[in-house]
């Protein structure tokens, strides 16, 4: 009987332990989640003036007259331009000390660290070359058959017969009456002054 209530509580003790966890993970989860990230050069006080321009539309939406409503859109398209002015200054700043840190790597040798910068300079965006495949489909990883294979194509591309189906097009049955003479000193006059 001792025994059934000693393997009782470790039971109990094991599941409490077990739920807290999964209740602190979950609730990490939704912290996480919650949590808007942000770039790491954007600077502590333009995160305030992000709070507030936030906080600035809160009240534009909570008005209840358009005088108020009036009142706090003008505050916040102050605070908007603010906040952008910060994050142009950040990132300014930002670029500034990445350039100053591949110079430094450059005049050091350190090919490493300036590799990783100019990645950082240049943005994470690439656009990924896609292979040259040749007319079974397979990919040409040779950069002289990659090259052959685009001169290939564009000789089938360019030059291809003519076609063998003319399409039947009526000729006019009247020819339009338009000037075909150069135009007189009077109509560029004309077209001068009317614009």
């Amino acid at each position: 009987m001792e025994n059934l209530k000693v393997l009782d509580r470790g039971f109990v003790l094991v599941c409490d332990c077990l739920a807290l966890s999964i209740h602190e993970v979950f609730l990490g989860v939704l912290v996480c989640l919650k949590k808007h990230h942000h770039e790491q050069w954007i600077s502590i006080e333009t995160l305030d003036k992000i709070k507030e321009r936030k906080n600035k539309k809160t009240a534009i939406n909570n008005s209840r007259t358009r005088a108020e409503k009036v009142q706090a859109q003008a505050e916040y398209t102050e605070a908007n331009k603010q906040v952008k002015r910060s994050i142009r200054t950040d990132k300014k700043k930002y670029v500034e000390e990445l350039a100053t840190t591949a110079e430094k790597a450059a005049r050091e040798g350190n090919m490493k660290q300036l590799n990783d910068t100019t990645k950082k300079l240049a943005g994470k965006y690439s656009k990924p070359e896609r292979p040259v495949k040749d007319k079974e489909g397979k990919p040409i990883t040779e950069i002289q058959q990659q090259r052959n294979r685009w001169v290939e194509y564009f000789e089938e591309l360019l030059n291809r017969l003519a076609s063998t189906n003319s399409p039947d097009i009526e000729a006019a049955h009247t020819d339009l009456p338009i000037d075909i003479n150069p135009p007189t000193e009077e109509e560029i006059r004309m077209a001068i002054w009317s614009s």
